[in-house]
């Protein structure tokens, strides 16, 4: 079960979610907690804005296929299919999330967010459902009931905006918007930060994503004290350094693109084998030089992680990507190979540690 499935599910403890109007609010608080978080990220780029919109909207419809019956044939008196209108940014209009009446079965309602077409500067989007006549005209009469509740639906609006203000205030404090730099440049780990997802509460609030949990029993995979586990191919460099951070490698790819690669060892291998585990890279770009950084790994019999990308900036961050591993033997030991800019500009990436945790 990822973050998003597991965020949304302990928020339905707090209620009744066999209610609709519950669900939906779960829901609507999770678009709000996401597009807020967007938005004061000036580092994020399109591309991973909407694959977390789409990851959202895609949790979102398993799990709200799981309170609908199977539906039955439309009728002309049926209610019809909503409409979900976005702007350019991927934002909904509309409720971002429409559900339909257990009576009818209809299925959830989210919208398919398309790259292009949430570009900066791009022209508003409209995605709407094709409706039949029959629909049409039993829109009209929806319409009418609407307006006879519309009193009600502004009580509801309200209290929906004092709940997202509420969380966008939160989610402000819990990421440091309000801290200086001095402030956040200490000996306790930054928030940590990840590209892969995001949890949310609607009663206190989002989480901050990708938060390494200290408590852990971590295993250290490479520090700067013993860089002779690391391999620079040609084009590439990898230099330790200290500052008042602490020590670090300084990796260089170059304007080949080249990976810089860190043995993973067969003994670590083996303790996390048949596990879930949680990999952990601490580092930061260099002075005024924000990149983005690529992460691929391979660990023999036990597989790969994929290729994991990430906006790196000046301050020292924590950056995580998870893996269910095999149940076997691995044999040798593997690697993690990280590539310091995709856009090959030659800028450098200091690596503080990597580590690893896992559960059962």
């Amino acid at each position: 079960m990822d973050s998003i499935e597991k965020a949304i599910r302990n928020a339905f403890e707090k209620g009744d979610p066999e209610n609709r109007e519950f669900r939906e609010k779960v829901y609507r608080a999770a678009f709000a907690a996401l597009d807020r978080a967007l938005k004061t990220n000036p580092a994020m780029t399109v591309e991973v804005a909407i694959n977390r919109r789409k990851s959202l909207q895609a949790t979102i419809t398993e799990i709200e296929s799981e309170f609908m019956p199977a539906a039955p044939a439309v009728s002309a008196g049926a209610a019809p299919a909503p409409e979900v209108s976005l702007n350019g940014n991927g934002a909904a209009k509309a409720p971002s999330v429409s559900i339909g009446s257990p009576a009818t079965g209809v299925t959830p309602v989210v919208p398919d967010i398309m790259p292009d077409a949430t570009l900066p500067g791009g022209p508003p989007v409209e995605i709407t459902e094709k409706r039949s006549r029959a629909e049409r005209r039993a829109a009209d009469r929806a319409a009418r009931r609407a307006e006879r509740q519309r009193p009600f639906a502004a009580m509801f609006l309200a209290v929906t905006l004092l709940a997202m203000g509420g969380i966008g205030a939160w989610w402000a404090v819990q990421t440091d918007q309000f801290k200086s730099a001095e402030e956040i440049d200490t000996s306790v780990r930054n928030p940590p930060k990840t590209l892969e997802s995001e949890d949310f509460s609607p009663d206190g609030g989002p989480a901050r994503p990708g938060e390494a949990d200290q408590a852990r029993n971590w295993i250290t995979v490479f520090t700067p004290t013993d860089p002779t586990d690391v391999s620079a191919p040609s084009g590439t460099s990898a230099e330790v350094a200290k500052d008042d951070t602490g020590s670090f490698l300084r990796i260089r790819s170059g304007n080949t693109g080249s990976a810089v690669s860190f043995d993973v060892g067969q003994g670590v291998l083996e303790q996390i084998a048949g596990k879930h585990a949680v990999f952990d890279i601490v580092a930061r770009a260099e002075d005024g030089k924000e990149t983005q950084m690529a992460v691929d790994c391979n660990f023999g019999e036990l597989g790969d992680c994929g290729r994991k990308r990430y906006i790196v900036g000046y301050q020292r961050g924590e950056y995580l990507f998870e893996m269910d591993v095999p149940d076997k033997e691995p044999g040798a030991a593997g690697t993690i190979a990280i590539n310091s800019d995709l856009a090959k500009e030659g800028k450098a990436v200091d690596i503080y540690e990597i580590r690893v945790s896992v559960t059962e």
